[in-house]
This record gives C-alpha cells, sequence and structure tokens, in this order.
C-alpha cells in the first residue's frame, strides 16, 4: 500500500488486529525484514511497517536528510492513518528514527522496542567512513558496496549455519535507489546524541540486541538500558545485527511478551 505524505509517496502494510505497533526498518533494508515479526504478532496487534523514505516503495529524496524528516514521516503517516498512539519499535537505523519521534512527539508512544541499536551518535571516524561510502555510492554505484556490507549484518553463527538468513537479507535489501542510501548515510553520520533523551522516556523500553552484533554492540545496547528509567534488556545469542531475521523466534518470544504484559 502507498500513502501520500506531505507530496510524498510512502509504501507501508497494516495487518493484524489489536493495539497498534509501527516497526521502523533497520539500513539499507526495507519493510519486508518484518514479516517474520507481522506473522507471529498479527494474531493479537495491528502491525503497522512503513519504508522509510528512499527504501523499499517509498519515494527517494531530493536531496540530504535528517533523521527528523524520517520521523516527521512517521509521525505524519500515523496522521493519516488516524492512530494517535502507538507502541514504536526500530531496528539500526530504525531506532535512531524512533528516537526522534519520541523527542519530537512523547506523548504518541505508549510503548518502544529498540532492536540493535543505539544512542549514542557516530565517532569522528563513524562519520568519516560514512561520508567515504557516500562518495564510493556516487562514483561506481552501490551494487558492489552493498554486497560487502550485507555479510556485516548478521553474525558469524548466521552466516556459517544459516545461509538462508544471508540469502533472504540479500534479497530483501534488493537494488536501493542510490539517492536513498546517500542521504540516510548522511543522516546518520549527523544524527544527534540521543543519550540526554534517555532518562526523559517513561514509557516501558524494550532493549534487543543479538550478542554477536559488531554493529552496535551490546555493550551500546546495556549503557542504553542503564539510563532508561523502564527497560528490560534482551541478549539474543547466535544472532548479530539483524536478530530479528537471524533469531526470530527468540526476538519474537522477547517481543510479545514485553508487549503482553504493558
Amino acid at each position: 500500500m502507498h500513502i501520500e505524505v506531505a507530496g510524498r509517496r510512502l509504501g507501508y502494510e497494516v495487518d493484524g488486529s489489536g493495539p497498534p505497533l509501527v516497526l521502523l526498518h533497520a539500513f539499507p533494508l526495507n519493510r519486508a525484514m518484518w514479516r517474520p515479526q507481522v506473522a507471529a504478532l498479527r494474531d493479537r496487534f495491528t502491525v503497522i511497517t512503513p519504508d522509510l523514505r528512499g527504501f523499499g516503495e517509498s519515494d527517494p529524496p531530493a536531496g540530504p536528510l535528517i533523521m527528523d524528516d524520517y520521523a516527521a514521516d512517521v509521525l505524519a503517516m500515523l496522521d493519516a492513518l488516524g492512530y494517535e498512539r502507538t507502541a514504536l519499535g526500530g531496528c539500526s537505523m530504525g531506532g535512531y528514527v524512533l528516537f526522534r519521534v519520541v523527542a519530537a512527539a512523547p506523548s504518541r508512544v505508549s510503548a518502544l522496542i529498540v532492536a540493535d541499536s543505539r544512542a549514542e551518535p557516530d565517532t569522528e571516524e563513524g562519520r568519516q567512513r560514512r561520508m567515504a561510502t557516500i562518495e564510493r555510492i556516487q562514483r561506481e554505484g552501490p551494487a558492489a558496496w552493498v554486497e560487502e556490507f550485507a555479510g556485516t549484518l548478521v553474525g558469524p553463527t548466521t552466516r556459517t549455519q544459516r545461509p538462508g538468513v544471508m540469502a533472504a537479507v540479500r534479497q530483501i535489501i534488493g537494488a536501493p535507489d542510490p539517492r536513498g542510501l546517500t542521504a540516510a548515510l548522511s543522516a546518520m553520520a549527523s544524527r544527534l546524541d540521543s543519550r540526554p533523551l534517555l532518562p526523559s522516556i517513561r514509557v516501558p523500553v524494550l532493549v534487543v540486541v543479538g550478542e554477536e552484533d559488531t554493529l552496535t554492540p551490546p555493550a551500546s545496547s546495556e549503557a542504553m538500558a542503564q539510563a532508561l528509567p523502564a527497560a528490560r534488556l534482551v541478549k539474543i545469542s547466535g544472532a548479530g545485527h539483524l536478530a530479528n531475521l537471524e533469531a526470530p523466534e527468540a526476538f519474537n518470544r522477547a517481543v510479545r511478551e514485553f508487549l503482553l504484559a504493558q
């Protein structure tokens, strides 16, 4: 499905019935990464999965973006769909967007799920890597870089024991629009430090991280959970940066138990 938001077309899906849950995807994937969660939660929840701007079926951006732009799209989509208050989850970049939604409209959020993400901004070295990636994509196109980066998204257990998961990740990523990639890389490089926001978040928060995540390592999730007033931390063994796809049963169980307790 598609919806018009401020003159832009955003792809999204709504499935299930019950209290609403919005799930924001990781970079450089799209809403399809949440299929295992939609299947597991649709019996008790209305699961809303948008494509962030420039990914999946959403229109590519015309130029650089900041995280608040993605957050504004999410809030405008919820307005258009008639959802005033929802549980909100995000993986990796989706988690960065999640924090900007909370900063902009805390009353719109009933609970949070932060999966394989972090609150701290990029280091200077991290920013330089992102800018170098932008230059590479603009110079030679995204295909070679995407192929290399996809391998870093899952842990060694998945790479050696679950080749089907790696193939599924690569299929979900597909051939993303280079404008969406470069805008997102720029937005992540310039994102604000969300750590000062954490003590003010009073809703329940589930922090989930794969024990083999090297992109947003467990230490970041541990620090985040300690700074949040009402957080529960779940580490998933044998999973890397995409724990929801690498170990969906454990991930779904943690999310379902958390949401049903609210």
